[in-house]
């Protein structure tokens, strides 16, 4: 249907800017993949299992970091503690009554005598270096005789070793000055108090290797990650039947409301015909006829000199031609039967007449290259156009709308465009919380795996585009 007014500019379908160059935002997208994404994906036993497995996964991966640094803490503890036990036994038995009044004088014989016990009785694969400390900090006796004689600032583990009585064990990292002849990065380095026959308190010192306590380490993680897997491993085959045939019976459950849903919509569409035909049939013909009624009572009472009642017959008719105009606007709204008949066109064109009138002016711009459309893409194209113009009409105040139906490769378009106020651009991104007329073509439009996109600028006008791909094939 033309207008008098100039036609509104056309609009890339395939443009990123619509009205007035604001950004097209969309309102629904319905692709297939994104309706098989949401609907079935979450579904699908395989893809649950599948998901249920890497969790699993990514499960022993942090049970074996965890498993790890806990077997690493308890090995080093372990270590430590034997290491202590060791050191006490040395202590008691060979340093103790090795300690003479002359080593704590620094006399060479005292250190020859302790230093062949020590090189024949300790120093092996568990040993590694003994010292004997002055509480000054002056080594007295070291296997290594390069460290003799001199001094070095005593930490806080041997202070207190000194101070309190007692076997102090930890791991050392070889960072000090007096640890320079050892190699490796770590051993277990254990302090203790001993005494000399006069009373005089020293320090013995003895280092052990650290390489058994990464083998202790290893040895516990093995042993906590193979019950630890063993239980997921078995936690998982027998939860994984039970969650397949929960998510069998959700996807039925799933299918079956699906199918109720269909049913409820073409007994839906079904009841709006018959609605349509009993009121094409009975009320609309029932006015029409009175209308011509009314028209006869008026040409005879003009007959008969009766202008008066004649004007009034004319009335009572014009009246009712006008219910019946305003009943076929409602029953192509209810049920537009051009759409099965005619076509989408003529369907369109009746619509845009329906909402013409206090100052709206519509035309509609159909392709005659369309691909085939289905019934289900020619209702949806319908319901959203109905919809559009229903919104221009009422709430634009626009002086000029225009319906296009276009085809653009695999893909049907429609685009309704209005020169009205428009839109508020910050309404746009929540279309949810919009109008409920808006929710139920964005609905329709996923549904039928389509896709709405709406542009609007303040007092430039609003755009709404629907495209839907491979129209017309496998919608059915």
């Amino acid at each position: 249907m033309s207008a008098d007014t100039e036609p509104l500019t056309p609009i890339d379908a395939s443009a990123s800017a619509g009205v007035g160059g604001a950004p097209w935002t969309v309102i629904a997208d319905g692709t297939q993949q994104q309706r098989k994404d949401v609907a079935t994906a979450a579904l699908r036993p395989r893809r649950v299992v599948l998901r249920l497995g890497l969790g699993l996964l990514a499960v022993l991966v942090l049970v074996g970091v965890l498993g790890a640094f806990a077997s690493q803490l308890l090995a080093e503890r372990e270590a430590v503690n034997d290491a202590a036990n060791i050191a006490d036994v040395f202590a008691e038995a060979l340093i103790q009554p090795s300690v003479t009044n002359a080593l704590a004088d620094g006399d060479p014989a005292a250190v020859t005598a302790l230093d062949a016990i020590v090189r024949e009785r300790m120093l092996g694969p568990n040993v590694v270096r003994v010292k004997i400390w002055s509480p000054e900090g002056t080594v007295l006796y070291a296997d290594e005789r390069g460290l003799i004689g001199q001094t070095f600032p005593l930490g806080d583990a041997q202070r207190q070793a000194l101070a309190n009585p007692q076997t102090r064990a930890e791991i050392s990292d070889l960072s000090s000055s007096e640890n320079r002849f050892e190699t490796g990065g770590r051993l277990l380095e254990v302090y203790r108090p001993v005494w000399t026959p006069d009373g005089r308190q020293l320090l013995f010192e003895m280092y052990s290797p650290y390489e058994p306590v990464a083998a202790r380490s290893d040895e516990l993680w093995r042993g906590f990650a193979g019950v630890t897997v063993s239980s997921l491993l078995l936690l998982v085959a027998l939860t994984a039947p039970i969650v397949w045939r929960l998510l069998s019976r959700v996807r039925r459950d799933e299918r079956d409301r699906l199918n109720l849903l269909q049913h409820a919509v073409d007994a839906s569409e079904q009841e709006r015909g018959r609605i349509a035909a009993t009121l094409h049939d009975g009320p609309v013909q029932e006015l029409v006829g009175t209308a011509f009624a009314a028209e006869n009572v008026a040409d005879r009472a003009l007959d008969r000199g009766e202008p008066a009642l004649s004007d009034e017959a004319r009335a009572l008719a014009s009246s009712l031609r006008g219910n019946v105009r305003a009943l076929r606007s409602l029953l192509i709204d209810i049920y537009p039967s051009s759409l099965a008949g005619a076509g989408i066109s003529q369907a369109l064109t009746d619509l845009a007449a329906s909402v013409n009138g206090r100052g709206l002016h519509t035309r509609v711009d159909v392709s005659s290259e369309l691909p085939p459309l289905s019934e289900r893409s020619e209702r949806l194209i319908y319901r959203v156009a109905q919809e559009c113009l229903r919104n221009v009409a009422a709430h634009a105040g626009a002086a000029t709308a225009e319906v296009r139906l276009t085809g653009h490769g695999d893909a049907v378009v429609l685009e309704v465009c209005d020169d009205g106020i428009g839109i508020d651009p910050a309404t746009l991104a929540t279309p949810q919380a919009g109008h409920f007329g808006t929710r139920i073509i964005a609905e329709l439009a996923i549904e039928a795996g389509a896709r709405l996109d709406v542009s609007s600028a303040p007092g430039a006008g609003t755009a709404w585009r629907l495209r839907i791909p491979h129209a017309g094939e496998g919608d059915e």
